[in-house]
Order: structure tokens, then sequence, then C-alpha cells
């Protein structure tokens, strides 16, 4: 082997002694002391890497894997002052995000001292974002700024077609973006643009929502989608008059239900068939496997905070995740890499899919034209 060359490996319980010389080598403060190091090497819910030199231990990394989420925390990283400035910390942390995504998890967070700028110029170059900031948070009294990276995208060679991005251009037409999306993947020639964002959504619209401009109707995206030559199936949990709770003004209420009937009536006149039952998991597989493109309608809650419904598009699955496009980049700093191929784990599908105190669910399935 050759001795000047790093590798990595996972800790041992040899290594407890060097690895509390490297933290006092590392650190003035916030130190991991003996009995963590040793909680920390026999414990199960982490990734814990160290970094060797020939024979010699010249760093670690440490990653604490939340239970119960698709979250993993760098708890703490070090390098021997010998060897920083040869790109060991960048080879360390991509070993940690690989590990923590073949761990199921979708993100991994950090704190960095808010003064330690060679560290967060080091983090944003590899791309982690500040998404909060923590007072008063080490020994020393001093600040942490809270970082965060996706690590976990999909196979590309299990994404069936390749689905665009758009970015939609007003704060309610998420489901005429999403279709968009959905169509154009399967008719290329098809112009993505804001006239036809805005055509989608005047077919498409309820009317009235929780508050401003209303969203848009599975069977009005339907009809949108067959009105220009697709094939469309629609899945909806039941049958009654969607996003009534939303709505206080017993006359928005009767307009809600006037429009719904209005897109019952023309989606049996276009002989769109529709399911009233939720759509699964297993059934979204089976349309990705035959290239037909998917839309669901999901919780902005588990997205972006907001409670409202929110159509996006999905773009493949893996054996643990289904993948989506969502359109609507307002929630900064969110960049359009964030927005793509967000992953949704299938074992929480069922949570992010359902709405309202009704637990309503609705998917379509976009086929090529006729």
């Amino acid at each position: 082997m050759d001795t000047t060359t790093p590798t990595l490996r996972d800790v041992a319980p040899d290594d407890l002694e060097i690895l509390i010389e490297l933290e006092a080598l590392s650190f003035e403060s916030d130190r991991l002391s003996r009995r963590s190091f040793v909680r920390w090497i026999k414990g199960e819910n982490r990734i814990f890497r160290v970094v060797e030199i020939g024979r010699e231990v010249v760093g670690y990394g440490l990653v604490h894997l939340h239970r119960g989420t698709r979250l993993a925390r760098l708890y703490s990283i070090a390098l021997s002052p010998q060897v920083r400035g040869q790109g060991l910390a960048r080879h360390l942390m991509a070993d940690l995000e690989a590990k923590a995504a073949h761990e199921g998890r979708f993100f991994l967070r950090l704190e960095v001292a808010s003064q330690n700028q060679p560290a967060i110029r080091l983090y944003h170059a590899l791309g982690y974002k500040v998404f909060g900031e923590l007072h008063d948070y080490y020994e020393d009294h001093s600040d942490a700024l809270r970082m965060q990276k996706r690590v976990r995208f999909p196979d590309h060679a299990l994404i069936q077609v390749a689905v665009p991005w758009y970015r939609q251009t007003t704060s309610f037409t998420c489901g005429p973006s999403a279709l968009m999306m959905a169509m154009v993947t399967l008719e290329p020639a098809l112009p993505m643009s804001q006239a036809l964002e805005l055509d989608l959504w005047r077919e498409a619209t309820t009317i009235f929502m929780t508050s401003g401009h209303g969203g848009c109707h599975p069977l009005g995206l339907a009809l949108a989608a067959h009105k220009r030559g697709f094939q469309v199936e629609v899945f909806v949990s039941n049958a009654e008059p969607l996003f009534l709770e939303g709505v206080r003004s017993a006359h928005k209420k009767e307009i809600l239900k006037t429009v719904h009937q209005q897109f019952v009536e023309r989606a049996q006149t276009a002989q769109i068939p529709v399911h009233y039952e939720p759509v699964s998991v297993a059934k979204i597989e089976s349309w990705l496997a035959v290239g037909s493109s998917v839309l669901v309608l999901v919780s902005s809650y588990r997205l972006n905070g907001d409670k409202a419904p929110h159509w996006v598009v999905v773009t493949a699955c893996d054996e643990l995740c289904l993948y989506v496009h969502d359109s609507d980049m307002d929630d900064e700093p969110r960049s359009e890499l964030d927005c793509q191929h967000i992953p949704i784990a299938k074992e929480d599908f069922a949570k992010m899919t359902s709405y309202g105190s009704s637990r309503f669910s609705t998917a379509l399935r976009i086929a090529r034209q006729l």
C-alpha cells in the first residue's frame, strides 16, 4: 500500500486514544469527551469514519442518523493540523454524504461557527446552504450557522423519461406548471410558457381557495390535457366537492360545488376514466414504468410549511423514494436544483399526499397523444 495515499474506513475500538489526541489538537473547546467517543464508537445510529495515511489516523468524521426522519447531521469532523489544506476534508465529506444517502437520508445538516470563514467557504463550495442561525451556541458563547445539503438523488438509470423543470410565474399556478412539465415530457415540441400556464389555469381553476385565486381541480387539469390530445386517467379518493373546508363563505362554497359538478359532467362527456379511490405507490410505479407522466397533489406543509394543496409532477422512483419536480421557488433560499427530483420516502407518501381533515388525495396519469 502507498503510505502517502489517504484511505477511509469505519472506526474501530482501538482508535479511541488517537481520536482523543486528535480532538485535543483540533479544538480548543466543545471537545468530545472520552465517554462520548466510547459511546459513539459503540453506537448504531451513526456513521463514524476515520482517515488514515499509512497506519496513522489523521482525521475522522461523525454523522448522527436521526431516528424516524430522513435527516442526518454532521456531529463532528476533525483533521490533524499536519494534513490540512490537502483536500482531505472534501474527500471525507464526500464519503460521509454517500454513506448518509445509502442509509436512506435525504439531507445532511451541520453547524459551523459563524466566524469560521475557511470552513464556511468549504461547505459553500461543497453545495451546503445556510438555513438558520443559532445564537450563543458554543461554549465560548459564539454563534453558529446551520447549513444543509441534499445528498440523495435518483439514479438516472431509473428515470424512464427526462422531465423538464418549469418555474411557476404566479402563486396559484402550480397545477398548470406541473401539467406543462408532464405534457412536454411526452410531447417535447409543446412549448412551456406563461401563456400556456395561464390558459391551463383558466381551464382548470376551482375559482376559490383558502385565500386569493383558486387552485386547480384534478378533473379540470385532466380536461385541459385531454383537450390537447393526451390520454388521461384520474384517481380521486372521494366523489365529494373539493376544498370546501378551506372556504368559510357559504356563497363561495356553492360556487365550488357548481364548478365541481361542471368538471364531473365534462369528464364524463369526454369519457375520461375516473377512479374514486386513493392512488397507491405501486400504481404510480407502474405508470412510470410504461413512460406515463404522473401528477400528484401534496400538502405543501411538508415541502415549505404552508398548509395548502400543491401540485407536483413525479419524475422517478427507486427502492426507497418517489421523486418530484416542484415548480414553486418562492421559499428562498431554494435553488432550481432544490426544486428538482425532490425525494419523498414511499413510507411517507400517504402522509404527504393526504390533504385536509378528510385526507383527500388525487393523482393523474398523462399518456402520449392519441
